[in-house]
C-alpha cells in the first residue's frame, strides 16, 4: 500500500461520521423498504426502491470514495460489466475481450452477439499489439483470471483511445487499494464486490465506476429500467466488509508475497505464477501499476488427480469457485473450462497466520 492508499483507507472509515446529527447511529442502518411516503412530488430524495434506497447509495458514496468516480451499484459483478458494456454497445459495435479472462466475461460475450455485437476475443498478452481499428469497446481483465498475466493499462488506453475506443477495465483482482485503472486512463471500471470488498463469502454485489458523467448516467438508467438492483442487507454487508478491506488485504497480500518463493521451490509445483516474484513475467509491469501484488497465487501440480487429492488434503483450503475471503480458497480451474493444464490451481490468500497455513500447504504438497 502507498501514502495515497492509506489516505483513502483512513476517509473511509470516518467519512460516514462527517455527517452524522447528534444520537444519529454510528454504523449504518439497514433501510429495506421498497416504496417511501411521498405525499407530493416535491423535493422528494427517494421514491420507489428500483430508482435507490439509502442503503445501497451509502455503499456507493464509499466506493466512490476509492474510486475517485462517481460508482453505480450492482446485485453483482456479472450484473455491472453488463450493464457497462450494454451502456457502451449496441447493434454494429465492436467489442474485443480477453479469451483467457474470466469464462463468465467470454460468455457474457456470446450473448451479446445475439444482439448484433460482433466480439473479438484476444489473450490477454496479445491485446499489448492488437488492432484497434473499427473496435469501440475494449474490456481488460489484469492481472487476468485465472493466469495473472498482467498488461501496461496506461499504454493500451493510449492505444484505444486514438483508434476511437473505449476501455473497460475489470479490476476485481485487485481492488482500487492495489490498483487504479481509472487514474491510468481507462474510462470504466467494473469489479465484484463478492470477492474482497465483501470478503467473507456471504454477499454477491458489484459496481461501475466512471469520471464519465454522460456514461455514468447511461449506466445508472439500464439498472432502473432493468431492475437490476442490490437489496438493502447485502449493501450493508459490504459496507461493513468495506471498512476492514485495507486490514485485510494488507495481511493477504503479505503472506502471499511470503509463500509464493516456498511454494515455487517446491519440487511437486510445476509452474507458478504471481506477480510479486522478481522472476514473474509480469513482475516489471506490475511493480509500476500496482501498489501491491495481490493475494492470488496460480501454480501447477502434475496432473488433475494430484491436484484433486492437494485440494482434498490440505485443511487450510476452501475448495471453492471465488475467491478474497479471510479463508484461502483453491480450486482446480479446468473444470469450469478455462484454458489451462489439467493440474492447474487457482489458489486466493486469506487471513490466516502465514506461517501457520504454509505449515498446512507444505504438509500436503511432501505428502503428493
Amino acid at each position: 500500500m502507498d501514502k495515497a492508499s492509506d489516505e483513502r483507507a483512513a476517509a473511509l472509515l470516518h467519512h460516514r461520521a462527517q455527517g452524522l446529527s447528534a444520537s444519529d447511529p454510528i454504523a449504518l442502518p439497514i433501510t429495506s423498504s421498497a416504496t417511501f411516503y411521498t405525499p407530493d412530488m416535491a423535493n422528494l430524495s427517494h421514491i420507489y426502491g428500483r430508482s435507490g434506497m439509502p442503503t445501497w447509495e451509502a455503499v456507493e458514496a464509499q466506493l466512490a470514495l476509492l474510486e475517485g468516480a462517481e460508482t453505480v451499484a450492482f446485485p453483482s459483478g456479472m450484473a455491472a460489466i453488463n450493464a457497462a458494456l450494454f451502456a457502451g454497445l449496441g447493434a454494429g459495435k465492436v467489442l474485443m475481450l480477453p479469451s483467457d479472462g474470466y469464462y463468465v466475461s467470454r460468455l457474457l460475450g456470446a450473448h451479446l452477439a445475439t444482439y448484433g455485437v460482433k466480439v473479438i476475443e484476444v489473450p490477454t498478452l496479445d491485446m499489448t499489439a492488437a488492432d484497434f481499428t473499427g473496435v469501440d469497446v475494449v474490456l481488460i481483465e489484469t492481472p487476468s483470471n485465472p493466469g495473472l498475466d498482467v498488461i501496461d493499462i496506461a499504454a493500451l488506453c493510449t492505444r484505444a483511445h486514438a483508434a476511437g475506443a473505449m476501455v473497460v477495465a475489470d479490476n476485481t483482482t485487485m481492488t482500487p487499494y492495489l490498483q487504479r485503472p481509472l487514474d491510468l486512463g481507462a474510462d470504466v471500471v467494473v469489479a465484484a464486490d463478492t470477492k474482497a470488498p465483501a470478503g467473507h463469502s456471504d454477499v454477491l454485489f458489484g459496481h461501475v465506476a466512471s469520471r464519465d458523467p454522460a456514461f455514468i448516467a447511461r449506466v445508472r438508467e439500464n439498472r432502473r429500467l432493468t431492475g437490476s438492483v442490490p437489496g438493502a442487507f447485502e449493501a450493508w454487508l459490504l459496507h461493513r466488509g468495506l471498512e476492514t478491506l485495507d486490514v485485510r488485504l494488507s495481511r493477504m497480500c503479505d503472506t502471499a508475497g511470503k509463500l509464493a518463493p516456498r511454494l515455487v521451490a517446491h519440487p511437486a509445483v510445476k509452474t507458478l505464477r504471481y506477480p510479486g516474484l522478481a522472476t514473474d513475467p509480469s513482475h516489471e509491469i506490475a511493480a509500476r501499476q500496482m501498489t501491491g501484488f495481490g493475494f492470488l497465487i496460480s501454480f501447477e501440480l502434475n496432473d488433475a488427480e494430484t491436484a484433486e487429492r492437494f485440494l482434498t488434503d490440505c485443511r487450510m483450503i476452501v475448495q471453492s469457485t471465488s475467491f478474497g475471503s479471510t479463508h484461502t480458497s483453491g480450486e482446480r480451474r479446468l473444470r469450469w473450462g478455462d484454458k489451462v493444464a489439467p493440474g492447474f490451481i487457482r489458489l486466493s490468500i486469506g487471513c490466516e497466520p502465514a506461517e501457520t497455513l504454509w505449515t498446512a500447504l507444505q504438509r500436503s504438497l511432501d505428502a503428493l
